[in-house]
Protein backbone atom coordinates (compact mmCIF):
# COMPACT_ATOMS: atom_id res chain seq x y z
CA UNK A 1 0.00 0.00 0.00
CA UNK A 2 1.42 3.36 -1.02
CA UNK A 3 1.25 6.43 1.25
CA UNK A 4 -1.28 7.99 -1.14
CA UNK A 5 -3.54 4.93 -0.97
CA UNK A 6 -3.25 4.87 2.80
CA UNK A 7 -4.56 8.44 3.01
CA UNK A 8 -7.33 7.85 0.47
CA UNK A 9 -8.44 4.73 2.33
CA UNK A 10 -8.75 6.55 5.64
CA UNK A 11 -10.70 9.39 4.05
CA UNK A 12 -13.05 7.08 2.14
CA UNK A 13 -13.73 4.90 5.18
CA UNK A 14 -14.65 7.95 7.26
CA UNK A 15 -16.92 9.26 4.50
CA UNK A 16 -18.52 5.82 4.23
CA UNK A 17 -19.27 5.79 7.97
CA UNK A 18 -21.17 9.07 7.60
CA UNK A 19 -23.09 7.65 4.64
CA UNK A 20 -24.09 4.52 6.56
CA UNK A 21 -25.39 6.64 9.46
CA UNK A 22 -27.83 8.28 7.05
CA UNK A 23 -28.55 4.96 5.31
CA UNK A 24 -29.57 3.37 8.60
CA UNK A 25 -31.71 6.34 9.64
CA UNK A 26 -33.36 6.79 6.23
CA UNK A 27 -32.32 9.68 3.98
CA UNK A 28 -34.15 12.89 3.19
CA UNK A 29 -34.06 13.40 -0.57
CA UNK A 30 -33.97 16.65 -2.54
CA UNK A 31 -33.32 17.32 -6.21
CA UNK A 32 -30.74 19.43 -8.00
CA UNK A 33 -31.40 21.62 -11.03
CA UNK A 34 -30.80 18.67 -13.36
CA UNK A 35 -33.38 16.66 -11.37
CA UNK A 36 -30.78 14.23 -10.07
CA UNK A 37 -31.36 13.25 -6.43
CA UNK A 38 -29.15 14.34 -3.55
CA UNK A 39 -29.28 13.43 0.13
CA UNK A 40 -27.66 14.62 3.32
CA UNK A 41 -25.36 11.61 2.97
CA UNK A 42 -23.88 13.12 -0.22
CA UNK A 43 -23.33 16.41 1.56
CA UNK A 44 -21.87 14.97 4.78
CA UNK A 45 -19.51 12.64 2.92
CA UNK A 46 -18.30 15.39 0.59
CA UNK A 47 -17.61 17.73 3.51
CA UNK A 48 -15.46 15.05 5.16
CA UNK A 49 -13.56 14.31 1.96
CA UNK A 50 -12.92 17.95 1.10
CA UNK A 51 -11.73 18.79 4.61
CA UNK A 52 -9.40 15.80 4.80
CA UNK A 53 -7.96 16.25 1.30
CA UNK A 54 -7.28 19.92 2.06
CA UNK A 55 -5.22 18.93 5.09
CA UNK A 56 -3.35 16.07 3.39
CA UNK A 57 -2.82 17.71 -0.01
CA UNK A 58 -3.26 21.47 0.41
CA UNK A 59 -1.80 22.31 -3.01
CA UNK A 60 -3.94 19.95 -5.07
CA UNK A 61 -7.35 21.31 -6.15
CA UNK A 62 -10.44 19.14 -5.74
CA UNK A 63 -13.33 18.92 -8.19
CA UNK A 64 -16.26 17.50 -6.22
CA UNK A 65 -19.78 16.80 -7.44
CA UNK A 66 -21.83 18.80 -4.94
CA UNK A 67 -19.36 21.69 -4.88
CA UNK A 68 -19.53 21.99 -8.66
CA UNK A 69 -23.34 21.88 -8.48
CA UNK A 70 -23.10 24.89 -6.15
CA UNK A 71 -20.81 26.75 -8.55
CA UNK A 72 -17.52 26.10 -6.71
CA UNK A 73 -15.06 25.02 -9.39
CA UNK A 74 -11.31 25.23 -8.67
CA UNK A 75 -8.54 26.11 -11.09
CA UNK A 76 -7.21 22.85 -12.55
CA UNK A 77 -4.87 24.38 -15.10
CA UNK A 78 -1.88 22.71 -13.40
CA UNK A 79 -3.18 19.38 -14.71
CA UNK A 80 -3.10 17.73 -11.28
CA UNK A 81 -6.35 17.53 -9.32
CA UNK A 82 -8.67 15.22 -7.42
CA UNK A 83 -12.09 14.16 -8.66
CA UNK A 84 -14.61 13.28 -5.94
CA UNK A 85 -18.04 11.70 -6.03
CA UNK A 86 -18.99 11.39 -2.36
CA UNK A 87 -21.92 9.06 -3.06
CA UNK A 88 -22.05 7.42 -6.46
CA UNK A 89 -25.26 5.47 -7.00
CA UNK A 90 -27.57 7.79 -5.07
CA UNK A 91 -30.60 6.05 -6.57
CA UNK A 92 -29.32 2.71 -5.27
CA UNK A 93 -28.73 4.33 -1.88
CA UNK A 94 -32.25 5.79 -1.76
CA UNK A 95 -33.77 2.44 -2.75
CA UNK A 96 -31.74 0.70 -0.02
CA UNK A 97 -29.62 -1.39 -2.33
CA UNK A 98 -25.98 -2.00 -1.46
CA UNK A 99 -24.19 -1.00 -4.68
CA UNK A 100 -23.39 2.64 -3.89
CA UNK A 101 -19.84 3.89 -3.51
CA UNK A 102 -17.46 6.63 -2.39
CA UNK A 103 -15.18 7.64 -5.27
CA UNK A 104 -11.90 9.57 -5.01
CA UNK A 105 -9.37 9.76 -7.86
CA UNK A 106 -6.17 11.66 -8.53
CA UNK A 107 -5.78 12.99 -12.06
CA UNK A 108 -2.47 13.84 -13.73
CA UNK A 109 -2.00 14.58 -17.41
CA UNK A 110 -5.73 14.07 -18.08
CA UNK A 111 -5.76 10.46 -16.83
CA UNK A 112 -6.54 8.95 -13.41
CA UNK A 113 -3.33 7.63 -11.84
CA UNK A 114 -4.71 6.58 -8.44
CA UNK A 115 -8.04 6.17 -6.75
CA UNK A 116 -10.39 4.36 -4.43
CA UNK A 117 -13.89 2.98 -4.90
CA UNK A 118 -15.42 2.11 -1.52
CA UNK A 119 -18.73 0.27 -1.16
CA UNK A 120 -19.53 0.68 2.56
CA UNK A 121 -22.70 -1.43 2.54
CA UNK A 122 -20.72 -4.30 1.00
CA UNK A 123 -17.70 -3.87 3.31
CA UNK A 124 -15.26 -3.79 0.43
CA UNK A 125 -13.12 -1.29 -1.43
CA UNK A 126 -10.93 -1.21 -4.53
CA UNK A 127 -7.75 0.87 -4.60
CA UNK A 128 -5.19 1.66 -7.26
CA UNK A 129 -1.84 3.40 -7.36
CA UNK A 130 1.52 2.78 -8.98
CA UNK A 131 0.10 0.36 -11.53
CA UNK A 132 -1.26 -2.01 -8.86
CA UNK A 133 -4.91 -2.66 -8.02
CA UNK A 134 -6.21 -4.29 -4.85
CA UNK A 135 -9.54 -5.34 -3.40
CA UNK A 136 -9.95 -4.70 0.32
CA UNK A 137 -12.30 -6.69 2.55
CA UNK A 138 -13.43 -5.11 5.82
CA UNK A 139 -14.34 -6.88 9.04
CA UNK A 140 -17.18 -6.08 11.45
CA UNK A 141 -15.33 -3.18 13.09
CA UNK A 142 -14.67 -1.60 9.65
CA UNK A 143 -10.96 -2.33 9.62
CA UNK A 144 -9.25 -3.83 6.58
CA UNK A 145 -8.80 -7.55 7.28
CA UNK A 146 -7.71 -8.70 3.84
CA UNK A 147 -6.01 -7.27 0.75
CA UNK A 148 -6.13 -9.08 -2.57
CA UNK A 149 -4.22 -8.07 -5.67
CA UNK A 150 -6.66 -8.09 -8.60
CA UNK A 151 -6.22 -8.40 -12.34
CA UNK A 152 -8.54 -8.43 -15.34
CA UNK A 153 -9.20 -11.71 -17.08
CA UNK A 154 -8.48 -12.55 -20.69
CA UNK A 155 -11.41 -12.98 -22.99
CA UNK A 156 -13.12 -16.38 -22.89
CA UNK A 157 -15.46 -18.03 -25.36
CA UNK A 158 -18.18 -15.46 -24.70
CA UNK A 159 -18.27 -11.95 -23.29
CA UNK A 160 -19.90 -11.11 -19.97
CA UNK A 161 -21.15 -7.53 -19.66
CA UNK A 162 -22.11 -5.25 -16.81
CA UNK A 163 -24.26 -2.19 -17.28
CA UNK A 164 -26.14 0.41 -15.30
CA UNK A 165 -29.26 -0.64 -13.43
CA UNK A 166 -30.73 2.87 -13.59
CA UNK A 167 -29.57 4.05 -17.02
CA UNK A 168 -30.32 1.44 -19.64
CA UNK A 169 -30.69 2.50 -23.27
CA UNK A 170 -31.42 1.28 -26.77
CA UNK A 171 -27.76 1.88 -27.67
CA UNK A 172 -26.65 -0.40 -24.84
CA UNK A 173 -28.96 -3.16 -26.03
CA UNK A 174 -27.68 -2.75 -29.59
CA UNK A 175 -24.06 -2.93 -28.39
CA UNK A 176 -24.67 -6.11 -26.43
CA UNK A 177 -26.46 -7.70 -29.38
CA UNK A 178 -23.73 -6.63 -31.79
CA UNK A 179 -21.02 -8.23 -29.67
CA UNK A 180 -23.03 -11.37 -29.04
CA UNK A 181 -23.24 -10.81 -25.30
CA UNK A 182 -25.68 -13.16 -23.63
CA UNK A 183 -24.39 -13.07 -20.04
CA UNK A 184 -25.29 -9.71 -18.52
CA UNK A 185 -25.43 -8.25 -15.01
CA UNK A 186 -27.08 -4.99 -13.99
CA UNK A 187 -25.07 -3.16 -11.32
CA UNK A 188 -25.20 0.34 -9.91
CA UNK A 189 -22.42 2.89 -9.38
CA UNK A 190 -18.73 2.61 -10.23
CA UNK A 191 -18.67 -1.00 -9.05
CA UNK A 192 -19.11 -1.92 -12.73
CA UNK A 193 -15.49 -0.93 -13.38
CA UNK A 194 -14.38 -2.94 -10.36
CA UNK A 195 -16.12 -6.11 -11.50
CA UNK A 196 -14.08 -5.92 -14.69
CA UNK A 197 -10.93 -5.16 -12.69
CA UNK A 198 -11.28 -8.26 -10.51
CA UNK A 199 -11.95 -10.60 -13.42
CA UNK A 200 -15.70 -11.10 -13.07
CA UNK A 201 -16.78 -9.48 -16.35
CA UNK A 202 -15.39 -8.40 -19.70
CA UNK A 203 -17.07 -5.20 -20.85
CA UNK A 204 -19.09 -2.24 -19.58
CA UNK A 205 -20.69 -0.09 -22.30
CA UNK A 206 -22.06 3.29 -21.25
CA UNK A 207 -24.19 5.30 -23.65
CA UNK A 208 -25.94 7.42 -21.05
CA UNK A 209 -24.58 10.67 -19.67
CA UNK A 210 -21.90 10.54 -16.97
CA UNK A 211 -19.65 13.06 -15.30
CA UNK A 212 -15.94 12.71 -14.67
CA UNK A 213 -16.36 12.21 -10.92
CA UNK A 214 -18.65 9.24 -11.70
CA UNK A 215 -15.96 7.37 -13.61
CA UNK A 216 -12.45 8.50 -12.59
CA UNK A 217 -11.89 6.28 -9.54
CA UNK A 218 -13.28 3.19 -11.24
CA UNK A 219 -11.22 4.02 -14.33
CA UNK A 220 -8.08 4.22 -12.16
CA UNK A 221 -8.79 0.80 -10.63
CA UNK A 222 -9.52 -0.81 -13.98
CA UNK A 223 -6.43 0.70 -15.62
CA UNK A 224 -4.17 -0.51 -12.79
CA UNK A 225 -5.70 -3.99 -13.13
CA UNK A 226 -4.88 -4.11 -16.84
CA UNK A 227 -8.07 -2.80 -18.43
CA UNK A 228 -8.97 0.29 -20.46
CA UNK A 229 -11.74 2.86 -20.79
CA UNK A 230 -12.14 4.21 -24.31
CA UNK A 231 -14.41 6.49 -26.28
CA UNK A 232 -16.44 5.03 -29.11
CA UNK A 233 -13.64 5.91 -31.56
CA UNK A 234 -11.18 3.83 -29.52
CA UNK A 235 -9.30 6.77 -27.99
CA UNK A 236 -8.67 6.92 -24.26
CA UNK A 237 -11.28 8.61 -22.07
CA UNK A 238 -9.65 11.79 -20.75
CA UNK A 239 -10.34 13.99 -17.72
CA UNK A 240 -10.32 17.70 -17.02
CA UNK A 241 -12.67 18.42 -19.95
CA UNK A 242 -13.73 22.04 -19.66
CA UNK A 243 -15.11 24.57 -22.16
CA UNK A 244 -16.74 21.81 -24.15
CA UNK A 245 -18.79 22.98 -27.11
CA UNK A 246 -21.32 20.16 -26.95
CA UNK A 247 -21.68 19.67 -23.20
CA UNK A 248 -20.94 21.10 -19.78
CA UNK A 249 -17.59 21.09 -18.00
CA UNK A 250 -16.50 17.63 -16.79
CA UNK A 251 -19.17 15.77 -18.79
CA UNK A 252 -18.08 12.51 -20.39
CA UNK A 253 -18.84 11.29 -23.89
CA UNK A 254 -20.17 7.78 -24.42
CA UNK A 255 -17.53 5.17 -23.60
CA UNK A 256 -16.81 1.46 -23.27
CA UNK A 257 -14.75 -0.08 -20.48
CA UNK A 258 -12.88 -3.25 -21.45
CA UNK A 259 -11.13 -5.78 -19.26
CA UNK A 260 -9.14 -7.04 -22.23
CA UNK A 261 -8.86 -4.62 -25.14
CA UNK A 262 -8.08 -7.50 -27.48
CA UNK A 263 -11.64 -8.66 -26.87
CA UNK A 264 -12.87 -5.60 -28.76
CA UNK A 265 -10.96 -6.52 -31.91
CA UNK A 266 -11.70 -10.24 -31.59
CA UNK A 267 -15.40 -9.64 -31.08
CA UNK A 268 -15.54 -7.54 -34.24
CA UNK A 269 -14.00 -10.31 -36.41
Amino acid sequence: MTPLCEVLERIALDAGAAILDVYDAGPNVSYKDDQSPVTEADERAEAIILDRLAVAFPRIPVVAEEAVASGRVPDISSGCFFLVDPLDGTKEFINRRSDFTVNIALIEGNVPIAGIVYAPAQRCAYVADGGRAEKLLLCQDWKVEQRQAIRVRTRGAALTAVASRSHGSFETEAFLTGYGVTDFASVGSSLKFCLLAEGKADVYPRFGRTMEWDTAAGDAVLKAAGGSVVRLDGSRLLYGKTRQDADSDFANPHFVAWADMSAMALAQC
